[in-house]
């Protein structure tokens, strides 16, 4: 493409911006505008507003309109092969088909999350820090799925101990330098560890002391930091100190936020700083806190070193969990007017959950199901309880009304996450399919959170082809699976006799029929 090609483009794509942030500003004020141009993508509308992204992270679509790249990275473990993960077409959507097409039958862990910025601040592996060893954990590449405006795609599933960074940085803001940034999360899936961030970071991996950090944490840790109710909260994580707002400790402003899709916000300037988040699925932004910095020695003026982590802090710390779809750093205090016509960007991306079914049937909170395997031979062998044990057996038109009974199951919202499923027992309720050790149980509830997370299952297009894989909310390379007649959540080709990568595919691939009952 010649000079004046590429400035045509460029122009073009400032133009449509600009529209953004002129419809963002005439909503604020009132004003019927024209309705968003379909180009102004995230990056295109904080260039419009002279504060462009000098970071741009995403597995699920372009952050700017023009981009034709690759997303991401994934390593499959059958042979240790990568890809690269593109777009449909430029400015579209993740090609997930490619990714499941290379990861069928195996496991694969994203490796690079590519920088869309042209700065080549790409997120990798996350080494040790002066808070835990590493290299950290890779994120399971199917354990995050999505749909958004209609099309398949994957988020990046950080379990404790799952890390990236990139301490080599370009144009990421230093010292007290002016910046922005947002993310999409999942509103639902969090904890109460250090620290599930997503933003500017020590460039040594370890804590160097107060206003080194500038980041956006999500989660429900108290320690530092809080706002009102139980949480989870949006803050800003400045190193030493997790803020919702001036003070240290609880702001009374920043509320407990559980989206399924968050949009939540971080800014920093001279003396200046601003939380802000909403609904990535609908509505506007809300600003939880917008002021001087904290009242604390160390943070102000900033220190900030430039490095980006996601789903760790500072020095690494992983206790953290979390759900990142996308998010951006940009050089400069963006205004209002630009993140609300971001905002609208993101709503209009169609964030969506996927609906479980599988080609067997559908996972609909509040019916009734039966889970039949299909492995070749057992094809007409369905989970039921027996003796607390989660088992495979024969259930036929002619089975007894108890076993029908053991073999139905009521599906609710996770317990741990309502983007996944729980399954209670129909004859015992208050009962339900809990992994414990790896062996699948029926037990009973306890109100834990341990519980709930051993309890919580997220759905996946069955990876035999047919049917749905249910990976463990907790173990995310890990599948509901039948060996030997007893059920286990099994990884393929693991250490236990029941990872044996033999017709695994087959095991962890279940119809999901009508109740027996």
């Amino acid at each position: 493409m010649n000079v004046l090609s590429r400035l045509r483009r460029a122009r073009k794509a400032l133009i449509s911006a600009g529209a953004a942030v002129t419809l963002a500003a005439g909503l604020q004020s009132g004003i019927s505008t024209p309705s968003q141009a379909a180009t102004s993508l995230p990056c295109d509308i904080y260039a419009a507003g002279g504060t462009p992204c000098v970071a741009a992270h995403s597995t699920t679509r372009a952050l700017y309109a023009s981009y034709n790249g690759s997303l991401y990275q994934v390593r499959r473990s059958s042979d240790n092969a990568t890809r690269n993960i593109g777009v449909l077409s430029a400015g579209g959507y993740a090609d997930a088909a490619s990714q499941d097409s290379f990861c069928s039958g195996t496991t694969c862990l994203i490796t690079i999350i590519y920088d869309q910025s042209g700065r080549g601040n790409n997120l990798t592996q996350a080494p040790g820090g002066g808070a835990a060893g590493g290299p950290d954990n890779l994120a399971v590449a199917t354990a995050a799925p999505t749909m958004i405006n209609g099309h398949k795609a994957y988020g990046v599933y950080v379990a404790a101990g799952t890390g990236y960074r990139n301490d080599h940085t370009s144009g990421i803001a230093t010292g007290d330098q002016p910046e922005g940034m947002y993310a999409v999360f999942d509103g639902t899936h969090y904890n109460g560890g250090c620290c599930f961030d997503y933003g500017n970071a020590e460039t040594s991996n370890n804590d160097t002391g107060n206003g080194h950090m500038e980041a956006i944490y999500f989660g429900n840790i108290k320690v530092w930091g809080y706002g009102t109710g139980n949480g989870p909260w949006v803050m800003a994580d400045l190193e030493n100190g997790l803020f919702s707002g001036v003070n240290a400790g609880y702001n009374a402003n920043d509320p407990t936020v559980s989206h399924r899709y968050l949009t939540a916000i971080v800014k920093g300037g001279a003396n200046l700083w601003s939380i802000r988040a909403g609904n990535a699925q609908s509505g506007g932004l809300s600003t939880y806190y917008s002021g001087k910095r904290p009242n604390v020695s160390g943070y102000n003026p900033m220190h900030k070193e430039g490095a980006i982590i996601l789903g760790i802090g500072g020095d690494n710390s992983k206790g953290s969990a979390g759900t990142f779809y996308e998010g951006v750093m940009t050089s400069g205090y963006p205004t209002d007017a630009t993140e609300n016509a971001v905002q609208a960007s993101i709503v209009a991306g169609g964030y969506a959950t996927t609906s479980g079914g599988g080609s067997g049937g559908t996972l609909t909170p509040g019916s009734s199901v039966s889970l039949r395997a299909t492995t070749s031979g057992y094809t007409d062998r369905y989970v039921r309880h027996y003796n607390d044990q989660a088992i495979t057996s024969v259930i036929t038109s002619s089975s007894s009304d108890l076993d029908k009974n053991d073999a139905t199951w009521i599906v609710h919202s996770g317990l741990a996450s309502s983007s996944c499923v729980s399954f209670e027992s129909k004859n015992y309720p208050g009962d339900y399919l809990r992994h414990q050790n790896f062996q699948v149980y029926r037990q009973h509830n306890d109100g834990s959170s341990l519980f709930a997370a051993d309890a919580t299952f997220c759905p996946q297009t069955g990876k035999s082809g047919q049917g749905t894989s249910l990976a463990s909310y907790n173990y995310p390379d890990r599948f509901l699976r039948h060996y030997n007649n007893t059920v286990y959540v099994a990884s393929n080709g693991g250490s236990h006799d029941f990872d044996s990568s033999s017709s695994w595919t087959d095991d962890v691939s279940w119809a999901v029929g009508q109740p027996w009952v």
